[in-house]
């Protein structure tokens, strides 16, 4: 038990020193490019520290294991949107820009009930034989994955991404070494990720805990770690459009890219993934309706959201450990 103790807290290490290097190159290159934060950490930065899910849920995929496959993507956005999005907004409360009132949070709601139905139709409405993700939804959730990049994109050089509060700055620094910056960050992130993973996972498997329960928990866990630290790096350092980038977009990367992907590769059967589990990841979307329909000048996701996201999150675990 000591060895894979000692691998966890070294790829503890590497994830949080990672994090530090990708969000100091990520900001540069924003600045650089003159392209807000908010859309680096949506797209760069996200789809950068989601490399872990996206390798955990394809091996899962290859391998026919749909528990590990559907476990983690999941896992990993409802502890992205509740304790990363909690622990963010207590550091930090997250000002929200017009365009992410408008554009971001709605695309991130809307697709999360999408899949939530598209996933559970037996359940919910007898279509079909059984939950499932088969081929055609995932190359439908690709194709939604690519209209929603590209969009992004072209809104970012709106009016709106400037008024940002993260606007960006002229920069006297060099592409490249924002780039080696990003990209030594970005690989201790993944290699420090998969050992916290493997460690962790080892150390579940000997306390004799189902697929279900590690794919949701210490997977979802670990392969969130990236984000973790990233998000609360940025935080740290009054970036909170990047961090709130960053765990929007690798939410919106893990449930339409990975899974997916994933499902291309082998259809993703979601019987073992309750409602309950897609019921807390849309509660805590609900919860951000509190800047959708609040008032434009004290658009904020406070301290007060950001307690309750964690607490909801610890009432979710409470449930699982009453369940397994």
């Amino acid at each position: 038990m000591l060895q894979p103790l000692l691998i966890l807290f070294a790829g503890l290490a590497l994830i949080i020193t990672g994090a530090e290097l990708l969000v100091k190159g990520a900001s540069g290159i924003a600045r650089k490019a003159g392209i807000s934060e908010f859309i680096i950490g949506l797209t760069i930065v996200a789809i950068g520290t989601s490399a872990p899910e996206m390798v955990v849920s394809l091996v899962g995929a290859f391998e026919g294991n749909s528990d590990v496959a559907a476990g983690n993507a999941l896992g990993s956005n409802i502890f992205n949107g509740l304790v990363i999005m909690g622990v963010v907004a207590l550091i930090l409360p997250i000002s929200v820009t017009k365009t992410n009132r408008n554009y971001d949070l709605p695309w991130y709601l809307g697709i999360t009930v999408c899949v939530a139905i598209a996933s559970k139709a037996w359940t919910l409405f007898g279509i079909g034989s059984e939950d499932i993700i088969t081929r055609w939804m995932g190359m439908v959730m690709l194709a939604v994955f690519a209209y929603y990049i590209f969009t992004t994109y072209k809104k970012s050089a709106s009016a709106d991404a400037a008024l940002s509060e993260d606007s960006p700055s002229p920069d006297g620094g060099k592409y490249w070494v924002y780039s080696l910056l990003s990209l030594a960050g970005l690989g201790m992130l993944i290699f420090g990720g998969q050992l916290f993973v493997d460690s962790a996972t080892e150390v579940a498997h000997i306390a004799g805990l189902s697929d279900k329960f590690i794919a949701i928990t210490v997977l979802a866990f670990g392969t969130s770690l990236p984000e973790l630290a990233t998000s609360i790096i940025a935080a740290l350092q009054k970036k909170s459009q990047l961090a709130l980038g960053n765990i929007l977009g690798s939410n919106i990367f893990n449930m339409l890219l990975i899974m997916g992907t994933s499902s291309l590769v082998s259809p993703i059967h979601m019987t073992n993934i309750s409602l309950v589990d897609y019921g807390v990841l849309i509660l805590g979307g609900i919860i951000l309706c509190k800047v959708l329909f609040g008032k434009a000048e004290t658009a904020k996701l406070g301290r007060l959201e950001g307690f309750l996201l964690i607490a909801m999150y610890a009432a979710y675990m409470v449930y699982l450990f009453n369940n397994l």
